[in-house]
């Protein structure tokens, strides 16, 4: 039986999501009556959110499914001072030019997950800046400064770590967390929001949120922390060789993304059903169950599942049709998935091959093996093909070696295909 009574906090609860609560016995006695209100903030670093954010966009969409309002808070006030939380140097700072465009791209990620409107528990999103950029600087210390003391903000962990490795940790990054906090009470004072949901790095934030109602207004509020997701192999969520995995489908195409959730690590196919898509308990253990081979069919349900809930059901069967076409060999180079061979990953030859790539780089570059020690194993046995020449031992490609009409490397190892396109070309 859950320990919660509510049935948002419950389904939470057996999906794995929750970490840490404020005021626990509280917290769930205001998510079980009336129509509670929470919110997460998305500060706009780039112009797309990605598959790490899915973990708070799936804690919203989970509590509007149960009554709740969310809403999405865009950082453009924030965004100018950049989120040190578990940073170990400072943000470069943005315009409001690139701000502002980078909200324009986040807004779209939101519409598939949540319903969006004026009903009791339509989503909202509002931005930040409304007020933060309204604020002068000596009313933001009357109002709230004298509410935070110095002995409590450098026990953060981010401030203790940046201190101890004697890293610069500016003025402008130590004011953050008031400003969030301060997010947490306008949100309050303007829609009634009690509670603020984010990952578990965001703790030290929410608390000062928390902390803040509860002063400045003799509020109660509340906080809920995610885990923060590793795959088995420690990898952190939504990280790849090519870079992060983005939401928005012009920097990630659907194809790409279904071929991301299945090649999910066979310790986390569970787990990921549970976090990232709608599917029910009972199924989500009967996946769970599979085993040996079968557990590709998981894999196949979870890619199916995670892509149908952003880009939508035929968009799913599309990515999974091209990609049986793709590995059975069938299919055509434009239906493969591409990877990035980024310039930190780079192998370079010395003097006329400035472009060449070795067979190691390539492989690492495509996903298809997790280590140098590996890519060499699979090269032995004869495994590698790379435009479709058997790799007996690894040498270096030259960047005229690329497929023109694709304009990468078309690597094969097992049935699994895919493109690996170098990032500087000549």
């Amino acid at each position: 039986m859950s320990e919660y009574k509510s049935e948002f906090l419950r389904e939470l609860s057996w999906r794995g999501f929750i970490k840490d609560t404020t005021h626990k016995a509280e917290l769930d006695a205001y998510c079980s009556t009336g129509t509670p209100v929470a919110y997460v903030g998305y500060d706009a670093t780039a112009d797309s959110l990605h598959v790490g954010h899915l973990m708070t966009i799936m804690m919203l969409r989970i509590f509007q499914r149960h009554g709740g309002k969310p809403i999405a808070l865009m950082g453009g006030g924030t965004t100018k001072v950049g989120d040190p939380t578990d940073k170990e140097k400072s943000r470069p700072l943005l315009t409001d030019e690139q701000i502002n465009a980078n909200i324009a791209g986040i807004k779209t990620a939101f519409e598939p997950f949540l319903r969006f409107g004026d009903g009791a528990n339509d989503a909202i999103m509002v931005n930040n800046n409304d007020w933060l950029g309204e604020l002068g600087y000596l009313e933001m210390l009357r109002a709230i400064g004298v509410y935070f003391t110095i002995n409590t903000m450098v026990k953060q962990d981010t401030v203790r770590r940046r201190l101890e490795a004697e890293q610069p940790y500016t003025f402008l990054e130590f004011n953050y967390l008031l400003m969030q906090s301060y997010d947490f009470l306008e949100l309050f004072r303007r829609y009634g929001c009690r509670m603020q949901l984010g990952g578990s790095d965001q703790w030290g934030n929410i608390v000062g949120g928390v902390d803040l109602v509860h002063k400045a207004e003799s509020g109660e509020a509340f906080g809920v922390t995610a885990h923060l997701v590793t795959t088995s192999s420690g990898v952190k969520m939504g990280k790849t060789v090519g870079g992060a995995v983005w939401l928005n489908a012009d920097r990630k195409s659907p194809y790409e993304y279904w071929q991301f959730w299945r090649n999910t690590e066979d310790a986390d196919v569970g787990k990921f059903l549970r976090l990232f898509t709608d599917l029910g308990q009972q199924e989500i253990e009967a996946l769970e169950a599979l085993e040996g081979a079968q557990i590709n069919d998981a894999k196949i349900a979870l890619a199916n599942a995670a892509t149908t809930l952003l880009h939508g059901e035929a968009a799913a069967k599309e990515a999974e049709a091209a990609a049986k076409a793709a590995f059975s060999g069938k299919g055509s180079l434009e239906n493969l998935p591409v990877f990035e061979l980024s310039e930190d990953t780079v192998e370079l030859a010395k003097g006329e091959y400035k472009y060449a790539r070795s067979t190691i780089a390539i492989l690492r570059a495509s996903g298809l093996v997790k280590s140098n020690g590996e890519a060499r194993k699979k090269i032995q046995e004869g495994a590698v093909y790379i435009n479709d020449e058997n790799i007996k031992e690894s040498r270096f490609h030259p960047y005229q070696e690329v497929l023109p009409d694709v304009g990468a490397f078309k690597v094969k190892l097992g049935k699994r295909i895919v493109l690996v396109k170098p990032v500087d070309t000549p």
